[in-house]
């Protein structure tokens, strides 16, 4: 018989066999197989040692659930709680630290050494807009040719966009010369200090 690809490399590794039935939920009620575990009441007071099978048997008449919260201890840790409002409010708790959660986007600006006026004005307003919507601005200037060889006019052209910008963001990274180019990171300004 010809196993599947998948079958055949499990087969040749029984280890990876045995992590990928390892799941990541608590293990509750009769999923424990441990002889005794610490436990831990469901008003969260100590009870101590006891047998598995007995801390099954209070949990079943307080009608909740036996949890083992920590399972690398030595007995394990199990409480005596309702899984179901347990993984409810986890969730919840998860959903709204996600919500508070704040993406900082970085935006890029690319200029050349030798600009053209109205190309910078109209660069800078990009730049502008970008702080403004609260987003980081990572400003490269590309060298070319011998360009490469006047670092001086890179420096000058960002110290005078960070000037001119100086309404609407900080320099969070002073320039750097990396290879072909020069970059610097501009933030945009707290709302307290405008």
């Amino acid at each position: 018989m010809i196993l599947p690809r998948v079958a055949r490399y499990r087969s040749r590794n029984p280890r990876l066999v045995e992590e990928s039935h390892i799941s990541a939920e608590a293990r509750i009620n009769e999923r424990i197989r441990v002889p005794e575990v610490r436990l831990v009441g469901p008003n969260g007071e100590q009870v101590g040692i006891v047998r598995t099978d007995d801390a099954r048997k209070l949990a079943f008449d307080a009608d909740l659930d036996l949890v083992e919260v920590a399972p690398t201890a030595k007995p394990p840790v199990a409480k005596i709680m309702d899984y179901g409002k347990f993984k409810y409010e986890a969730a919840q708790k998860a959903r709204e630290s996600r919500k508070n959660q704040q993406q900082t986007v970085v935006k890029e600006q690319k200029f050349r050494p030798k600009i053209d006026d109205h190309d910078y004005e109209t660069k800078k307003g990009n730049v502008i807009r970008f702080l403004e919507k609260g987003s980081k601005v990572k400003v490269t200037i590309m060298f070319r040719g011998r360009e490469q060889s006047r670092p001086e006019l890179g420096y000058r052209l960002l110290e005078r966009l960070a000037n001119d910008v100086v309404d609407y963001g900080t320099v969070e990274m002073r320039p750097k010369q990396d290879g072909r180019n020069m970059t610097m990171v501009m933030g945009p300004l707290r709302k307290g200090k405008k």
